[in-house]
C-alpha cells in the first residue's frame, strides 16, 4: 500500500476484527479498517483510499458480516459523525453516526414528540436513512429535508429529500459509491413529559415482544405484503430451530439470536433454511431485510 496518511487523524487498522462491532457479534476481519475523528477526517479517507473499495458501516446492526471478512477498507462511522445543530423549533441537523437512541434522547428533551417511533431501534442515523428504518406506522424519511452524501473523492453534497426514491425498507437514488454523512430532520414541538412517556410506551413494547437479551440484527426479513414474516415462519413450526450457534426466537419468529457461539455461516444457512420452508408452506418467498457482506470462508 503506497498512501500518504500522514493527514488522517486516527490510525488505519489492518486485519481488523469486526465481530465486537456488529449487532450480531459475528464476523470476519476487515483487510483495512477506519475510525475518522470527524467529517473533514473522513473526506481525508476518501480522497486517500482511490483504488481499494471501501464499505462504510454505520452501527453494523442489519449486516451479517460472512467469516472470511471484508476486502478493501472498512470505515466505522458509528461514534464519530456526532454533531447535533438545532436549526430553528422545528428543525435540526444530525451527522451519520450519531445512534438513533441518542437522536431520540434529544429531541424528546427538546419536547419533538414524533421522534418516539425511533425508540429502541438499533443502529445510526446513516444506517436508518439507507433502509428508511420505522416502526409504529412510521418511517425515518417522513422526516428528512434534505440530507448531505459524500463520495470517493471527497466530495459533499446537499441533495433534497424529493431527489430519493423511497419505498419498504429501501431507498433508491443513491449512487453506488456514495454515502449519507448527515440529515436534516423536521419535527413537531410538544410537551417533553409527554414526549418522555411516549418513548417509555414504545420501549415497553419492544421488551415484551422482542428477545432482547441475546445478539441479534433486528427483524432479518421483509414483512411481505399483506403479512408478516414472522407469522409465517412461527407457522413452518421454526421458533426454536437451531443450526450451530444461531436460533430463531421463540419470543419473534423474526429474530434469529446468536446463542453465544455463532458464526455467520450458521446465520446465513439458518436463513436458507427458513426462506425454503416458508415458500414451501406458503407460496412466499421471504426477503432478507439485513444485508450479507464479505465473502464465504473456504474451507
Amino acid at each position: 500500500m503506497n498512501k500518504d496518511l500522514s493527514k488522517l487523524k486516527n490510525k488505519l487498522q489492518r486485519n481488523h476484527p469486526l465481530a465486537e462491532y456488529t449487532s450480531w457479534k459475528i464476523g470476519g476481519p476487515a483487510e483495512y479498517f477506519y475510525r475518522p475523528m470527524d467529517l473533514e477526517d473522513l473526506v481525508q479517507i476518501m480522497r486517500v483510499w482511490q483504488e481499494e473499495p471501501i464499505m462504510v458501516l454505520g452501527a453494523a446492526s442489519n449486516v451479517l458480516i460472512r467469516d472470511a471478512g471484508i476486502k478493501g477498507l472498512v470505515i466505522y462511522l458509528r461514534n464519530s459523525l456526532t454533531k447535533f445543530d438545532e436549526l430553528d423549533d422545528s428543525n435540526i441537523r444530525v451527522e451519520a453516526g450519531v445512534e438513533l437512541m441518542h437522536l431520540v434522547e434529544k429531541c424528546v428533551s427538546l419536547g419533538m414528540f414524533d421522534a418516539a417511533f425511533m425508540s429502541g431501534i438499533p443502529g445510526t442515523v446513516g444506517g436508518a436513512l439507507k433502509m428508511n428504518a420505522g416502526a409504529y406506522g412510521e418511517r425515518i424519511w417522513n422526516h428528512i429535508v434534505a440530507v448531505e452524501t459524500i463520495n470517493r473523492s471527497g466530495e459533499i453534497k446537499l441533495k433534497q429529500a424529493k431527489d430519493f426514491a423511497v419505498g419498504y425498507r429501501q431507498v433508491d437514488s443513491l449512487a453506488k459509491d456514495e454515502w449519507f454523512v448527515a440529515a436534516q430532520f423536521n419535527f413537531t414541538r410538544g410537551e417533553v413529559q409527554a414526549a418522555k412517556q411516549q418513548v417509555q410506551t414504545y420501549l415497553q413494547k419492544r421488551s415484551k415482544s422482542q428477545p432482547l437479551d441475546f445478539p441479534s440484527c433486528g427483524s432479518v426479513f421483509r414483512n411481505p405484503e399483506g403479512d408478516y414474516a414472522a407469522r409465517l415462519i412461527e407457522a413452518c413450526g421454526l421458533k426454536g430451530k437451531q443450526i450451530g450457534g444461531a436460533r430463531v426466537s421463540e419470543k419473534h419468529a423474526n429474530f434469529i439470536i446468536n446463542c453465544g457461539n455463532a458464526i455467520a455461516v450458521d446465520v446465513e444457512t439458518l436463513m436458507q433454511e427458513i426462506i425454503t420452508k416458508v415458500e414451501s408452506s406458503s407460496s412466499v418467498k421471504l426477503i432478507p431485510e439485513v444485508h450479507i457482506l464479505g465473502d464465504i470462508l473456504l474451507a
